[in-house]
């Protein structure tokens, strides 16, 4: 049987693609597993240099962007395999990392999903375990508390500042640049909500798995370079406005009440300011 089907998607990804190809066919040793990329209609080549150099990947293309959820899910309908990886184009996965993560699944059943530590490029320690944000939590963001006290265990809560990233523990939620899910958890929890089309899909992900009794764990064993939003930053400003819609649709989703429509108002008011910051920098090239 297979035991790893590992989904890739990508958007304009040329400048990372081969090498995160190469990491996983060179760290796959003693797994049977299959690779599959969903392209959301990259102009760049991204597919050209798949097809010529990695003949073993399968691929899903489509004409348009579709979102990264859509595009996930899309993957996930028609991989197999005892556990799925989402996997970022713009990562590099160090050596036995795969391997480490599918044995500890194997050897704790009650984990419906795994994340292991990322780190940048320099090699630092990439944050990549948040707890699940709350009102008061974004209360700590828009007051600019969670910026100045980022460790504390009340206003640094959310980003989890205070977390040292250096041994196992079970979190809320992981970023969705690596994400390891077993079998039974797409059977019984579903696959991405496609309503959080970029951001926040992970995180409902992680909050319906906890809720359904499977534990979300961080696992520093295994590592993996992450070059980190390579893709969304040559769209900022869209991005930024996907990202508050995606905090605001989380909470409407499963935290609704009357603070819900203060919260999408401040979303809102923070989302022009940035987005108005970011055009300006732009035509003054800062």
């Amino acid at each position: 049987m297979l035991d790893l089907s590992i989904v890739i998607v990508t958007w304009n990804s040329r400048e990372y693609i081969e090498s995160c190809l190469n990491s996983i066919f060179k760290n796959v040793n003693g797994l049977k597993a299959k690779v599959l990329v969903v392209d959301n209609g990259s102009s760049d080549g991204t597919l050209e240099i798949i097809r010529e150099r990695f003949l073993k990947v399968k691929i899903i293309s489509n004409r348009e962007n579709r979102g990264f959820a859509k595009a996930t899910d899309q993957g996930l309908k028609v991989v197999k395999g005892r556990y799925a990886l989402l996997l970022n184009p713009d990562t590099v996965v160090r050596e036995n990392a795969l391997q480490k993560m599918i044995k500890f699944m194997d050897s704790h059943s009650g984990v419906g999903a795994l994340g292991p530590k990322l780190l940048n490029p320099d090699g630092t320690v990439q944050p990549s375990c948040r707890e699940f944000p709350t009102f008061q939590t974004f209360l700590w963001e828009f007051t600019g508390f969670s910026k100045m006290f980022p460790n504390h265990k009340i206003f640094g809560r959310w980003r989890m500042g205070y977390f040292d990233h250096q041994s196992p523990k079970e979190v809320d939620q992981l970023m969705g640049a690596c994400i390891v899910v077993r079998r039974d958890v797409l059977e019984r929890v579903g696959l991405l909500d496609e309503r959080f089309p970029l951001f926040f899909n992970e995180v409902d992900w992680c909050y319906r798995m906890k809720h359904a009794g499977w534990k979300v764990m961080f696992f520093p064993d295994a590592e993996v370079i992450h070059y980190l939003a390579r893709s969304t930053s040559k769209i900022r400003c869209k991005m930024i406005a996907l990202s508050h819609l995606g905090a605001y649709n989380f909470f409407r989703i499963h935290n609704r009440n009357y603070w819900t429509f203060s919260l999408g108002i401040m979303l809102f008011i923070t989302a022009c300011i940035r987005i108005t910051y970011k055009a300006i920098q732009s035509v003054l090239n800062w």
